[in-house]
């Protein structure tokens, strides 16, 4: 499993460009997906809940725990990700300027994607029962549209959470973090839930199934046309007012 993007992060989010966030991003990546993993294998295999109501309940609360756990390294790290969409939207809603999208596009995310599929070599050399990811169980256009809506879901409150500058860490997190989960648990039968790009490309690059149209189509191009689209309506609601920006100045001039 592998939820989509927390808000964007901070290094994004004031448009500063740091290398080494290249690395983190690596680093995150493959550990995203190596827990993930290990959170299937225990409920599935450890617990032997396959089958049964307390499987999803017991998925929930782990992934809750290791959401926290990344969200904290992300603050850690000072911005590293491990989601293509989070670095995207961190970007595109900071308005960072070319050089930014630059960074973001052709140093963050491919990392994330090297980091990804590192890490999916790794789980599976070490445990072979893990499984190969989830698969697209529809037709192509309807698991790029159930991907894409969820990803837009996502992005509305993550990108919302960000702009309102909530001080709180737990709360953030835990209202990013349920609703994740919610719109996962939603789109997992469809198309797993993923929400992530690297993540996805990496369980497809093990089987075999990479280059194909349906997985570009349904976990690339949908997801991130849903970024888009997500981060753009935001802006749209939260911008000031022209009559509230003068009303701001002249006061300030008066003061």
């Amino acid at each position: 499993m592998s939820p989509a993007p927390p808000p964007p992060s901070p290094s994004t989010s004031r448009g500063r460009i740091r290398p080494w966030l290249v690395v983190g991003d690596l680093v995150l990546a493959a550990m995203w997906v190596c827990a993930g993993a290990l959170v299937k294998l225990a409920v599935y295999g450890v617990l032997g809940l396959g089958g049964r109501p307390e499987a999803d309940a017991a998925k929930v609360g782990l992934s809750l725990v290791y959401m926290f756990f990344f969200a904290w390294l992300e603050g850690l790290t000072g911005g590293a990700s491990y989601n293509p969409l989070t670095v995207l939207a961190g970007a595109l809603a900071s308005r960072g300027g070319p050089s930014l999208y630059l960074f973001t596009a052709f140093l963050r995310i491919p990392a994330q994607v090297l980091g990804s599929i590192l890490g999916v070599k790794l789980i599976r050399a070490a445990l072979p029962k893990v499984g190969k990811g989830a698969r697209l169980s529809v037709g192509v256009h309807h698991g790029a549209l159930a991907e894409g809506l969820a990803t837009f879901m996502v992005v509305l409150v993550s990108v919302s959470l960000k702009k309102k500058e909530m001080k709180g860490f737990f709360m953030k997190t835990w209202i990013a973090s349920i609703w994740k989960m919610t719109l996962h648990i939603l789109s997992s039968d469809i198309t797993g839930g993923i929400m992530n790009p690297a993540s996805a490309f990496a369980w497809a690059y093990a089987r075999g199934d990479h280059t194909t149209f349906d997985h570009l189509l349904v976990y690339w191009l949908a997801p991130l046309q849903a970024t888009l689209l997500g981060v753009w309506v935001v802006t749209f609601l939260t911008k000031p007012k022209i009559k509230d920006q003068e009303a701001d100045e002249s006061k300030t001039k008066k003061e």
